[in-house]
């Protein structure tokens, strides 16, 4: 069986230019770092570009292909694995969440793009050719940055990174962005973001929408209309996503598990992970340590 799922932080890599952040050509990195091949979780964000390469990864036990021209976003918190099948080449940039503290006023900006939302499904990006040829000029850039012997600071690199997160936002034009207007669009963001803050203690979405000052009703309209899927749902892949992140610790027990997620019992615990997932947490467990992906 695997070990507990190690979680790793910037600190524990060399420092690109300043602290705070990590930037280098994907290929020596992952050569650099083969322990970062199995699962772990960051306490940072991270991206990679692809240039070249085959095989799958991991976010959030959701597997993707790797593949030349695709670019994903990771937020901390998240777990995360490769598993190549050709060698793979391309650029990774890790960043501390307080890098753009000094450069942005608000720290949510990072926030409006739907690649730092934390969903797998929006994380994952496969770039058209002029899209890439622009970033990987960027990254190029970037890389050129970290070379030089100027004693000043890296606020150029953070201007080029959010020209970066800016040019890959607009070519995924994301649909939903442009549709909602600007009241329902920041009802639904900031649901998701009670979502993330209280999950483990609020668990109804008459509970939310009391927060948010709207009904049961519209707030469940709101997020079937603009994302397809029920407010309950949202509260419920949350948490689920929570219960498989604390299962892959073998440290952990099922009931200590069910108690930090705030269940009444193990017993009720088990009903509903199996009544979400189809199965129990222990066979998860179980067949997410001794098979290479687990469960999707």
């Amino acid at each position: 069986m695997k070990k507990n799922i190690p979680v790793y932080d910037i600190q524990n890599f060399p420092a690109y230019k300043n602290d705070g952040i990590l930037v280098s050509r994907f290929g020596y990195y992952a050569q650099q770092h083969q322990h970062l091949h199995s699962a772990h979780r960051h306490s940072f964000y991270h991206f990679v570009f692809f240039t070249k390469g085959s095989g799958k990864q991991q976010i959030d036990f959701k597997t993707f292909e790797v593949k030349p021209n695709l670019i994903y976003f990771m937020i901390p918190g998240q777990v995360h694995s490769w598993a190549f099948e050709s060698e793979p080449d391309g650029y990774i940039i890790n960043f501390s969440p307080s890098y753009f503290s000094s450069l942005l006023l608000h720290q949510e900006y990072l926030d409006k793009f739907s690649f730092f939302s934390g969903k797998p499904e929006d994380q994952v990006l496969v770039l058209d050719k002029v899209t890439s040829d622009k970033i990987s000029s960027l990254f190029e850039d970037i890389l050129k940055e970290g070379q030089t012997e100027q004693p000043i600071n890296d606020d150029l690199v953070k201007v080029l990174l959010l020209q970066l997160f800016i040019t890959v936002a607009r070519a995924a034009n994301n649909s939903n962005e442009t549709t909602i207007n600007p009241y329902h669009h920041t009802i639904l963001r900031n649901f998701q973001q009670l979502i993330e803050k209280n999950y483990t203690q609020l668990k109804l979405p008459k509970q939310y929408a009391e927060l948010l000052y709207i009904t049961p009703n519209h707030l469940n309209a709101l997020c079937n209309d603009f994302l397809g899927t029920s407010a309950g749902k949202l509260i419920r892949d949350r948490i689920i996503l929570e219960a498989k992140r604390l299962l892959i610790n073998l440290d952990l027990r099922v009931v200590e598990i069910a108690e930090k997620l705030n269940f009444e019992d193990q017993s009720y615990f088990v009903k509903f992970f199996k009544k979400y997932e189809g199965t129990t947490p222990d066979r998860f467990r179980k067949q997410y340590l001794t098979t290479p992906y687990g469960t999707e």
